[in-house]
């Protein structure tokens, strides 16, 4: 009844709120190639999935994709390449990691890995509902169609090996942040802060261990990242000079001490795993403070129209967008630049692949 009741306003509030590494392949051990990167969670590693369901969280329309090949826009939320595609170029893999439910995919995308990410999902089970999204339980039931399907590509024993040895990225904590526990009212009474982080965080956990039980072994976690200073919520919790929100930050990293300290643990329980927490605060705190080191100028906005809250449908073909994308660390008012994903990419790789191999 909650839902039924306050769904138009939620959706309301939402869209007035809310809503990559570049260079050469990074080297790994010889004995340790990686076939696949296989992507779960949000807008940040979603590939355009949102384009083939029924929401209004997506990005298949202009400017999105505008510095993307011939200026597509494919459903990444970002004016070019995203987090996936960085990610999955420095590790050798491919170009571009395609999103699981283009209608196009071939049998070689699903070799080599794919995306099942949904923006605008969360850990919260809530998250999702309010959104329209896929949840990570439907990301989950999709990952098992997907091995079906690679077994039947590549037989039994080659997709147990490719499943094995793939790398595994998970981003899901930010909508839960931005949007469930800061608009939604009944989270606050029902959940204190550190109640609220601690279900994420058990959420999470579950999560790592469901892929693990259908072959995952080296899986990446992307802590939460500092939404207080997310363009959006500068505007919507910032005050007048538009700075950090730190009580939304402070969350944040209540939220990743424990996500880390989890995932360590976890790593220790389950057999022949490497379980990497993966930054996604401190690295962007960096980047605020000390943008003119990565060749940025605007940190605080995004390039998309005013850059303080445009986002999805309020980033449109209406929008104006900025000249020079490559000095904006956002691109709209929640999602990272191509030069942002690139800069953060760079940043975390060494430790990544460190944590895993």
């Amino acid at each position: 009844m909650f839902l039924s009741v306050t769904n138009v306003i939620l959706y309301h509030l939402f869209f007035s709120i809310y809503l990559c590494y570049s260079g050469e392949a990074v080297n790994l051990p010889d004995h340790t190639p990686i076939p696949a990167v296989i992507a779960f969670g949000d807008s940040y590693l979603d590939q355009g999935n949102n384009n083939y369901i029924k929401t209004l969280i997506k990005a298949d329309f202009h400017p999105y994709g505008k510095d993307f090949v011939d200026g597509k826009p494919t459903g990444r939320f970002t004016n070019g390449k995203s987090l996936a595609d960085f990610f999955v170029k420095a590790l050798g893999v491919k170009e571009y990691l395609p999103a699981y439910l283009d209608p196009l995919i071939q049998d070689q995308d699903l070799q080599t890995g794919v995306s099942f990410a949904s923006g605008g999902t969360g850990y919260d089970p809530l998250t999702p509902k309010i959104t329209s999204v896929i949840p990570l339980s439907g990301q989950l039931e999709m990952f098992k169609q997907y091995i079906g399907k690679l077994k039947k590509s590549v037989g039994e024993e080659a997709a147990q090996n490719i499943l094995n040895k793939s790398i595994y990225l998970i981003s899901a904590s930010t909508n839960d942040f931005f949007i469930s526990y800061s608009t939604v009212p009944i989270r606050k009474v029902q959940y204190d802060v550190p109640t609220y982080d601690k279900m994420l965080v058990k959420l999470a956990v579950n999560f790592v261990q469901e892929i693990y039980k259908l072959g995952a072994r080296r899986i990446g976690v992307l802590s939460g990242p500092p939404v207080g200073c997310l363009p959006a919520q500068r505007t919507l919790a910032g005050g007048a000079l538009r700075k950090c929100s730190e009580k939304d930050n402070e969350a944040v990293q209540l939220f990743n001490s424990m996500l880390k300290q989890q995932l360590q643990f976890l790593e220790s329980n389950l057999l022949q795993s490497r379980v990497a927490f993966v930054d996604f605060y401190n690295p962007l705190i960096s980047i605020f403070q000390n943008p003119h080191q990565y060749g940025l100028e605007v940190t605080d906005r995004g390039c998309c129209g005013t850059g303080e809250l445009e986002t999805v449908v309020l980033c449109n073909k209406l929008s104006t967008t900025c000249q020079d994308t490559s000095k904006f660390f956002f691109w709209d008012s929640i999602h990272l630049s191509e030069k942002g994903c690139d800069i953060f990419v760079n940043q975390v790789l060494p430790d990544l692949v460190k944590s895993l191999f």
